[in-house]
């Protein structure tokens, strides 16, 4: 952990709103921006947030749905209990983690799936964004499962990952295909947010 990343991450405002509000992360601000520019996230809905831990957009998602609403969040690592959030733990590309997430979805399906998942950096760009669109990739075949007609799907990814065959993909699958880079993300960080809405399902 270099010195200028620790002086950065000291002195970042997110980072002290973050700890002020009690969000878990600094992300939490990513999410809350990019909800209130798309109204993402309303009363009632149900969310699964893939990667979750630690939990900063599971908490923002909670809020938001409200106790009407329903947020699932999975994740590898643990994450320590949010009010509102039912969490399974696993690898969600594993079958019998996958079907523990389906049942509390139930028939009825999902409104939105939100991920924020991103690879250990190894410092190599083309390897780094690589994976980052193979994650990507990965959301957007279980987002193609689980969500309902009209349904949403937000994740990230690094810049210069050539999107290719899943640009087109989600342009079939969805009304509207769109990018954010919300305000919080650092500036000097490759990351930005791909945004799928209107979910007509997958062909």
């Amino acid at each position: 952990m270099s010195r200028r990343w620790l002086h950065e991450h000291h002195t970042d405002r997110y980072v002290k709103d973050a700890r002020a509000q009690g969000y878990r992360s600094r992300a939490a601000f990513k999410l809350k921006e990019l909800v209130d520019k798309d109204q993402l996230l309303k009363p009632g809905m149900r969310v699964v947030d893939l990667g979750a831990a630690p939990g900063g957009w599971s908490q923002v998602a909670a809020e938001l749905v409200g106790p009407t609403g329903q947020v699932i969040a999975t994740d590898i690592l643990p994450m320590d209990p949010i009010a509102g959030v039912h969490f399974v733990q696993g690898d969600f590309t594993e079958p019998g983690v996958f079907d523990q997430i389906l049942a509390l979805v139930g028939p009825a399906g999902t409104d939105v799936v939100i991920s924020d998942m991103a690879p250990n950096i190894s410092g190599v760009r083309a390897a780094d964004q690589a994976r980052s669109l193979g994650l990507a990739e990965l959301a957007a075949e279980f987002a193609f499962e689980v969500l309902k007609p009209g349904g949403s799907l937000l994740f990230k990814i690094f810049q210069g990952g050539d999107l290719g065959d899943m640009r087109q993909t989600l342009q079939q699958a969805f009304t509207k295909v769109s990018h954010r880079k919300p305000a919080a993300s650092r500036s000097r960080s490759s990351e930005f947010y791909v945004l799928a809405k209107g979910f007509k399902g997958r062909n």
